[in-house]
């Protein structure tokens, strides 16, 4: 026998490593991220005012002229996407590619943290395969959620998948760097506080598993570790509030529309019939088919049976202490666990089980929220972050498919899996064929933005959804106020620039062809003191006050 090499006994059959599903997991996900990058060099989705917005805030961070805690205009939506994007537009100048680059780096961080989560619950590759293939596709609602740097969606999934598999980690014994991850644990969710509370649920659920697994643990260095990183994530959001007395978290139930009327018909409506297909991909552009609402009736089935299934799993004995009545959690053990199978599948049930609530508390607080009933296409993106339970609401199909399970439920797991790959791959060719249009628009505003260079116009007035994005287009060449329909000032989310505006007696008029606006200011064409002269361009009517 050679020295230092290990012999196989003879006959015995090495086990395969079944890496075809890895590679077809890594070339979706590629596929994936890919797809999503030819849609930003295509100029889609379409970019909007909100989005200049943070484009701004990014700009003026990378000038060192301003360092903003919250969304220019409101005290909630914390402006994490603008620092990521800072260093980018410190060298390329206003881009929305530019602006966009670092939130797709989020969606193929997520993409590979839910393939790890999905595993380490306990699905076999294939399943792993499945949930990597679904999260790739992209529908309208789906790729503006990940892509559009409006202010929080972006970064809510990876951050939640984060967690969960942190918590399954910590909670199943994971050997080694035990401080850093509580520490990873609590920057997250601090800065997910001060993002976006939508993430608030997941945070909560698996917050919940942790003490109940860890308790002995946090009470020592473990608490006092992740205690500090939470508070340091959630630093913007404490020092403002300190700082003036704000609460965002009122000014994120007002935004809601908490304050405005709709009835519980329209939420339940919009909330529970047309918000889950629209929130997760089922859906073409901007409204759905009856025939893409099956989603809404499925979804609350996947939902029951996943959390009887987690429960199961939860409350069922370990085998070394099958003669002990079953607990729904287990003590907690020492602070030094080790990495027991046993435990680790309990702990992949309760973390499993800690995302179906999570997905049920956003759905629940959606469905309470007037927004679900007066504008249920758009504020179907408050559901972005469902995606984050995928793995564990898909976790009945994988059971009802595996071997010696019965007939009908195979094939009836099957079609639901079909049915769900079929409609999210339509949805996503729908948003597909809407990309031409979207990309010659964007060709439109940047002969716009030429054309207001040519003619040395340097402020302007224009409706609100042309205003930032026309200001962030131009680089702040053009300072825009925001003006409504009979040209009375508007919501400027900056009020600098209306100061800059209403200083130049010579400040122009840009409005969409068409729009109320151009109706109203085409009735001051003429030669009469006060009167515009007009320079059309392509979708845009530009109005110069007359020498």
């Amino acid at each position: 026998m050679t020295a230092g090499v290990r012999q196989e006994p003879r006959g015995a059959v090495r086990p395969r490593t079944p890496r075809l599903p890895v590679l077809l997991a890594l070339l979706v996900g590629v596929a994936g991220v890919g797809y999503r990058l030819a849609l930003l060099l295509a100029d889609a989705p379409p970019t909007n005012s909100d989005e200049a917005t943070m484009g701004l805030a990014a700009l003026h961070i990378a000038r060192g002229q301003d360092f903003p805690v919250w969304f220019y205009g409101q005290a909630y939506m914390g402006t994490l996407e603008a620092y990521l994007a800072a260093p980018l537009l410190a060298l390329t100048g206003p881009s929305v590619l530019a602006l966009r680059l670092p939130i797709l780096g989020l969606y193929a961080l997520f993409l590979l943290l839910v393939w790890r989560l999905t595993r380490r619950l306990g699905g076999d590759r294939w399943f792993a395969l499945l949930v990597v293939g679904l999260l790739a596709l992209g529908s309208d609602r789906i790729v503006k959620n990940q892509l559009i740097a409006g202010g929080g969606y972006p970064e809510l999934n990876p951050a939640g998948v984060a967690l969960a598999l942190l918590t399954l980690d910590l909670c199943a014994g994971r050997p080694g760097a035990r401080l850093p991850r509580w520490a990873a644990w609590g920057l997250i969710s601090g800065l997910m506080v001060w993002v976006d509370p939508l993430l608030l649920p997941y945070i909560g659920g698996t917050g919940v598993v942790l003490v109940a697994w860890r308790r002995r643990e946090l009470a020592g260095r473990a608490g006092i570790v992740a205690l500090a990183a939470t508070l340091l994530g959630a630093a913007p959001l404490l020092l403002d509030s300190l700082r003036h007395g704000r609460d965002p978290f009122a000014a994120v139930l007002a935004a809601s529309g908490g304050d405005a009327a709709a009835g519980w018909g329209e939420r339940l409506h919009g909330g529970l019939v047309l918000g889950p297909p629209l929130g997760m991909g089922f859906c073409s552009p901007s409204h759905c088919a009856t025939w893409q609402l099956w989603w809404a009736l499925a979804l609350p089935v996947l939902l029951l049976l996943a959390g009887l299934s987690a429960w199961r799993a939860l409350r069922a004995p370990a085998p070394a202490a099958a003669s002990s009545p079953p607990h729904p959690l287990p003590p907690s053990p020492s602070p030094s666990p080790s990495a027991d199978p046993a435990v680790g599948r309990r702990a992949a049930a309760a973390v499993r089980l800690a995302l179906l609530v999570g997905a049920v508390a956003v759905l629940g607080a959606y469905v309470a929220s007037s927004a679900a009933g007066r504008t249920p296409v758009e504020s179907a993106r408050y559901l972005s972050c469902l995606a984050i339970a995928t793995p564990a609401l898909l976790w009945p199909l994988r059971a009802a498919t595996q071997a010696g399970r019965r007939a009908a439920a195979r094939v009836t797991a099957a079609a639901v899996l079909a049915a769900m790959l079929g409609t999210t791959g339509f949805a996503t060719a729908t948003a597909i064929g809407a990309v031409p249009a979207t990309h010659a628009e964007a060709d439109r505003h940047r002969a716009l933005v030429d054309t207001l260079d040519v003619l040395g116009v340097r402020h302007a007035r224009a409706d609100y959804w042309t205003c930032n994005r026309l200001t962030f287009a131009s680089g702040e060449d053009v300072v825009c106020a925001v003006v409504d329909d009979e040209l009375r000032p508007g919501f400027d989310r900056y009020p600098a620039y209306r100061r800059a505006v209403e200083a130049d007696p010579r400040a122009a008029w840009v409005a969409p062809d068409g729009s109320p606006l151009a109706a109203r200011l085409d009735q001051r064409l003429g030669p009469d003191p006060g009167g515009l002269d007009v320079v059309r361009v392509q979708g845009w009517r530009v109005y110069l006050p007359r020498d």
